[in-house]
């Protein structure tokens, strides 16, 4: 996701966010915040904040899944997540304000301890797959229905409705989209012995922050419980985090024969939400999975 809108707020739109801190702002600069929203670093005589807006229909429910998930991922003592201050629609522009994290580019010592602070967050464990409330993968809405088996549930609410989408879209065609039936079929002998994981559900680059001080944080979640290879997943396919991460992390959690043939089953997921947020470009990629494992 590398396309960034960078646009001057709404003045009315900071008179409001200015009135909710009782802080005058002394300034606003448009930051990097994605494809979905526009982001802004807010800071006042005393304090420093994040906010992103969003004036689409579904903008309010997406904050609020966002706050959500950080809010789990914050209770679970794990690793550590921006404060949630507010998130609320005001003039038809919804917004979300955090804390503001100062970053910096990590280290291999930042990249290990990230891994162990994400290992920590898959040992929180569920009785179930998904979650109690629906969210966002991207602006797609990611349905959590909760399921006892995970090829059940990584075929009916992730595969499947994802690849529906893209048949709409005419993104693909009806015979290149296998059934639920075929899906798991070939997923049950590599599914096996998966227990429930609490992941980030959406760990590309952009979505974890080392502070100044090291700490890593994680933003942006498309939270679930799943298996946890499906984070590792994520961080593989574009890459940008370093080897000492995943040493770190595959000594808590070792990887077995299956691994990477999961590891690139759990990808198609990911594609298949690019395929349908930005078109044709994912076509191939999707497709290869798709013949070679379906």
């Amino acid at each position: 996701m590398v396309f960034f809108i960078f646009k001057v707020m709404d003045s009315t739109l900071k008179e409001h966010i200015s009135n909710f801190l009782n802080e005058p702002i002394k300034s606003v600069h448009a930051v990097s915040g994605g494809d979905i929203s526009t982001a802004y670093r807010i800071d006042t005589p005393n304090h420093s904040y994040f906010l992103k807006s969003n004036n689409s229909s579904n903008g309010l429910k997406m904050f609020q899944a966002e706050a959500h998930g950080l809010q789990l991922i914050h209770d679970t003592n794990t690793i550590k997540t921006p404060k949630v201050l507010a998130y609320d629609t005001f003039q038809n522009i919804s917004f979300l304000l955090m804390e503001f994290i100062q970053s910096k580019a990590p280290s291999n010592d930042d990249f290990k301890n990230l891994g162990l602070k994400l290992a920590e967050l898959h040992q929180v464990n569920n009785d179930t797959f998904g979650l109690e409330l629906d969210n966002f993968i991207g602006s797609l809405n990611q349905i959590n229905s909760p399921h006892i088996s995970w090829v059940n549930f990584y075929t009916k609410e992730r595969l499947i409705p994802q690849l529906e989408l893209a048949k709409q879209k005419r993104l693909l065609s009806d015979n290149e989209c296998p059934s639920a039936k075929r899906i798991e079929e070939s997923l049950n002998l590599l599914f096996e012995n998966i227990k429930p994981s609490l992941l980030h559900g959406d760990l590309w680059t952009g979505n974890y922050l080392i502070s100044t001080d090291g700490t890593p944080y994680l933003i942006d979640p498309a939270i679930y419980y799943g298996h946890h290879e499906v984070d590792i997943a994520m961080t593989k396919l574009f890459g940008g985090f370093g080897t000492e991460f995943y040493m770190a992390y595959h000594s808590v959690f070792l990887e077995d024969f299956n691994t990477d043939t999961r590891i690139e089953i759990y990808q198609l997921y990911y594609l298949l939400v690019h395929l349908n947020l930005f078109g044709s470009s994912y076509y191939q990629s999707v497709k290869s999975i798709l013949k070679k494992y379906f």
